[in-house]
């Protein structure tokens, strides 16, 4: 009896020594850079490259062309194709960088139809082109590992039409100080001055804030640097990978000539007395007018917030007086649109009564309606009073149109009225969400490093719920950098969706807050989720890093007491350094602003035609099955190793009967988190609708729910 007592101790201790540990939870992150922050020349470098001021590419006998020269230049539509040895991420931020070319210059891109000349991005060792049209046929550009970054693939593209990097032009040293000893030996060559006739100004000034100039420690031996500014104040400056600036767009739009840019169509602060051509409306009894202040608020605009003097004007329709229904229109000039979707950015202040309404309407020309014709886009009232609050609005217009900005006078008593100011519009696709961070310069000065502040959660188009987690002083082992990280969270709708989740693109966009839409230089991180991304736990049972939070994820509690599950977290741990975040306006009034969405991206697995008309498909399903098999095969051999057969049963038993546990907890009334003071609209849900062309989630039962009930009428945003 003693020996089946003692035999049964050994084995309960056997039993809770192997018992599995999940190798996923909400606490877990996946660094997608390896915890480096690691420029384009040193993941050149790490590849094994040694490439012309490395990341040049210059074949035996190609000698270095002259930029100037039209026969290296290209069409301003540049044919290109996107190998499928691309990763799924890659391809989307090169059409995104795309999209900022189309934004900011005359430069558009298409997918290669048989001209003679393409240029061909696939996935090499590291990040690489040539410098102009080669007129070679298909010219090869690379986006390997780690050079998925929105201001790398710019960097790029740049080359590829025609540039050289900002440190090698003839009027360098009067700028920066090439600091010899310090370079690599055998780097040298990549610090060679190009004159006139290589690599040309343009007339623009130096520009240390160019997406095309080394950083301080390109090619350095040890910790120094190898460029110094002649501004100190620049040293940091050099080197940045976020986006254009505003010298590399002057210079590229004075290269190929361009006069507009192809998705732009407006901006407007009100700085001027033409009002950027926008007129009062007919059919009102009230007009808006062009101010500096209101008495009841906003006390200054929001282009300049009160610091320059003598300036700072934008639109403002009184409340204060008149009677209910009054009404007053603004209308923009005319736009005639490209594309048939359209983004309409603005900043709108509300100090006037709890029902005052500001209505969004397009006056759309058609042949039958020459005059135009009004169509009611989005009504807004309520909402966060007294602060300038930033809206996005899809409008959706074939035809010749005009905005037109309604202001209606409600019921309420009112001491001032509605504002507008900074207002763009673009035929590009508007973010699905805003996370402003209020009074972010106190929690700058006062968050412990190491410690994490969640986004609300939000609901992806087709349903998916996810939040961001963001470390405002960094890691513990990198404080002086912003990391940031994507988490899927449980919703209301996870037994309907696809799990694991599969190819979800997220966009993670630090917003530079200038009031031109052109000159904004955001930071910017894509992350993909990958319905394959695997993870092994401590008994070899194998987990999907992007599968239901409820599986793989946390039990979390909020604030107010709701509870959901937190999934694994991807992102990086680099996301901008300190220097960078005071630099530009992002912060602006105290707060910073991110811009974020979640894309369904799976077209982009069907790969680029080689031959027109036909297409290539991949299975992906069994590309899933292929890895699960493979690392399955694996855990097998450890378990066989590691485990007698009765403990492995036992902890296998055991471990399943606390999964089934975590299932049936997860299947309860679990309320999701609600973040104070923050508003986390639903976006049309069309697997779940399909008949419905507007969806108001008024009529879908949120009782049980933390999210708030969203309709058409309320701002496509989170404060």
């Amino acid at each position: 009896m003693a020996s089946l007592h003692t035999f049964l101790i050994l084995s309960v201790c056997a039993t809770a020594l192997c018992l599995p540990t999940s190798s996923l939870s909400g606490e877990t992150e996946i660094d997608v850079d390896n915890g480096k922050d690691l420029d384009i020349f040193e993941i050149n470098e790490e590849a094994g490259l040694n490439l012309v001021e490395g990341d040049i590419l210059i074949e035996e006998g190609e000698g270095r062309n002259s930029i100037l020269g039209e026969q290296y230049l290209w069409p301003t539509t540049v044919p290109y194709f996107l190998d499928s040895s691309l990763k799924i991420n890659a391809k989307g931020v090169i059409l995104k960088a795309f999209e900022q070319y189309r934004l900011k210059t005359c430069i558009d891109f298409k997918p290669w139809s048989g001209e003679p000349n393409y240029i061909f991005v696939f996935k090499g060792s590291g990040c690489y082109s040539k410098v102009g049209n080669r007129q070679m046929g298909k010219q090869e550009l690379s986006i390997g590992s780690n050079c998925d970054r929105l201001g790398t693939v710019e960097h790029e593209f740049l080359h590829a039409l025609g540039f050289w990097h900002e440190q090698s032009r003839s009027d360098r040293d009067d700028y920066v100080t090439i600091v010899w000893d310090q370079i690599e030996e055998g780097k040298e060559h990549n610090f060679n001055l190009y004159d006139e006739t290589v690599s040309s100004s343009l007339g623009v000034p130096y520009d240390y804030g160019s997406v095309m100039h080394y950083s301080k420690t390109s090619f350095n031996k040890d910790q120094e640097p190898t460029i110094v500014t002649k501004i100190p104040e620049f040293l940091d400056v050099i080197g940045q990978r976020m986006e254009f600036s505003d010298s590399d767009l002057l210079k590229l739009n004075r290269l190929y000539n361009c006069t507009k840019a192809s998705t732009f169509l407006d901006s407007c602060h009100f700085e001027e007395p033409n009002i950027c051509g926008m007129i009062q409306g007919d059919g009102g009894n009230a007009k808006w007018a062009r101010v500096q202040t209101v008495e009841a608020g906003p006390t200054t605009d929001y282009t300049t917030l009160g610091q320059c003097q003598g300036v700072g004007y934008f639109m403002h329709f009184s409340t204060a007086t008149g009677t209910q229904g009054d009404k007053a229109y603004l209308e923009s000039r005319l736009f005639y649109p490209k594309r048939r979707s359209q983004c309409l950015q603005f900043y709108h202040y509300s100090s006037g009564g709890a029902d005052d309404q500001l209505n969004i309407w397009v006056r759309e020309y058609t042949a039958a309606n020459p005059k135009g014709e009004l169509r009611l886009i989005q009504k807004i009232s309520g909402g966060l009073k007294d602060s300038w609050e930033l809206y996005h609005v899809t409008l959706d217009v074939s035809d010749k149109f005009r905005v037109v900005f309604e202001g209606v006078k409600g019921r309420d008593a009112s001491k001032g009225g509605l504002s507008l100011d900074d207002i763009n519009l673009s035929e590009t696709q508007c973010p699905q969400y805003t996370w402003r961070i209020r009074d972010f310069t106190s929690l700058l000065a006062t968050t412990a490093v190491g410690t994490k502040t969640y986004s609300p959660r939000f609901l992806s188009p087709d349903g998916y719920s996810f939040q961001i987690g963001l470390y405002i002083n960094g890691l513990k082992n990198s404080p002086d950098k912003m990391a940031i990280y994507l988490h899927l969270t449980s919703g209301p709708y996870d037994d309907n969706l696809q799990w694991p989740c599969p190819w979800r693109q997220a966009s993670m966009e630090l917003m530079d807050q200038n009031p031109d839409i052109q000159h904004r230089m955001n930071n910017i991180r894509m992350i993909t989720t990958d319905p394959a991304k695997t993870s092994t736990d401590s008994m070899g049972n194998v987990e999907y890093s992007w599968d239901d939070p409820r599986k793989v994820g946390s039990l979390v509690t909020d604030k107010d007491g709701s509870r959901y599950y937190r999934g694994p977290g991807s992102g990086t741990s680099s996301y901008i350094t300190h220097d960078r975040l005071k630099s530009r306006s992002f912060i602006k009034g105290d707060d910073v602003i991110f811009l974020l969405s979640l894309e369904d991206v799976t077209g982009l697995l069907e790969p680029q035609s080689r031959e027109f008309g036909t297409q290539e498909f991949r299975d992906l399903r069994l590309e899933i099955e292929d890895s699960s098999g493979s690392s399955t095969a694996t855990v097998a051999v450890s378990i066989f190793v590691g485990a007698a057969m009765f403990l492995g049963l036992v902890a296998s038993a055991l471990f399943y009967v606390r999964r089934r546990r975590r299932q049936m907890e997860r299947d309860r009334d679990i309320e999701p988190e609600r973040t104070d003071g923050c508003e986390c609209p639903y976006t049309q849900l069309s697997f779940l609708l399909p008949h419905l062309t507007t969806v108001s989630l008024s009529n879908i039962n949120t009782s049980n729910s933390h999210y708030p009930e969203f309709s058409l009428t309320e701002p496509q945003m989170s404060i």
